[in-house]
């Protein structure tokens, strides 16, 4: 498999890293029908863990079976998959080296009193990766809790236990927590600045949220408004982000969120590519779905990634 220019390219950016890193990375990127492309879909299938198993998977039944979420991944031609510890054990050696895969390594759930601090618990080990033969790690972070200093330094000591033996890390850029409101979750100032926080702590690959118009911190408003940044389209939103990625350095990938219209996934994913972002991790929007339906909807999102839809 020979790397193509682009993702040459992308690797090229990563000028710290090891070649077993860069191996990994590079995997990923070349995978699937959207392989070389330097754009990405993953599926990511954390969901039973942070809402419960029916929330997740009763309204299509198959998606129970962890094999089901491997096999709709080779089949639509993405470029990875993530899931915790047990959904990867689970299809592991079935799937062995069929397609790239991301260990999400902390969780939470929606058992957590809601006045509990927001964080979330390591459920797996950077060893746990090499042992399943994973490409990276995942892990999540809460910019704006309380506990968010305490996650920078569990990211920032396993990123480095990862890069020493080969394996690259996802960080989920999520802000939540005691010093935002809800409408500050989904702010294209507060998403900038995740995405930023991620590239800091050494993220390979960034994930975060599509955000909104709305800027929440006054000090960032002034900026914003002062200098003129647009944010008023979603495109426009992407390309923030994309600049306070390194000015496009870093790969980030945007969520899909909750189940919605196909419509609507598909504007995302033509926003997300014309703001210069990767692709898209997206799960639920497409497991829910009945099996054709989601490999329709991938097939199509593959294709807007592709500048043909």
């Amino acid at each position: 498999m020979k790397a193509t220019r682009i993702v040459q390219k992308i690797l090229s950016n990563y000028e710290a890293d090891t070649p077993g890193v860069k191996a990994n990375l590079c995997r990923m990127l070349m995978n699937g029908r959207l392989g070389g492309t330097g754009k990405m879909i993953i599926l990511p299938v954390d969901q039973g863990f942070e809402h419960g198993p029916a929330r997740s998977f009763a309204p299509n039944p198959p998606a129970y079976d962890p094999h089901y979420h491997y096999q709709l991944a080779i089949d639509a031609g993405l470029n990875a998959y993530a899931a915790p510890l047990g959904m990867i054990e689970a299809g592991a050696d079935t799937f062995a080296g069929q397609i790239p895969t991301i260990l999400k390594v902390n969780s939470a759930n929606s058992l957590i009193p809601s006045e509990a601090l927001k964080d979330q618990a390591i459920t797996a080990s950077v060893d746990d990766a090499l042992r399943l033969g994973c490409s990276a790690i995942g892990f999540t972070i809460y910019p704006g809790s309380i506990a968010a200093l305490d996650m920078f330094e569990e990211i920032s000591a396993m990123r480095e236990e990862a890069a020493a033996k080969g394996l690259a890390s996802v960080v989920w850029s999520y802000p939540r927590g005691e010093a935002l409101d809800k409408a500050g979750e989904t702010a294209a100032d507060i998403g900038a600045y995740a995405a930023q926080i991620a590239a800091l702590l050494g993220a390979h690959v960034i994930k975060v949220k599509l955000g909104t118009d709305h800027l929440s911190l006054p000090e960032a408003r002034q900026v914003y408004e002062e200098t003129g940044i647009p944010i008023k389209t979603q495109a426009e939103r992407v390309r923030d982000v994309m600049n306070s990625a390194f000015n496009g350095r870093r790969i980030v990938i945007f969520s899909g969120g909750a189940k919605k219209g196909a419509d609507s996934v598909y504007d995302d994913a033509r926003a997300i590519r014309d703001g210069g972002g990767n692709g898209s991790i997206i799960g639920r929007n497409t497991f829910q779905r009945e099996r054709s339906d989601a490999l329709e909807m991938l097939g199509k999102l593959i294709e807007i990634y592709k500048g043909k839809a």
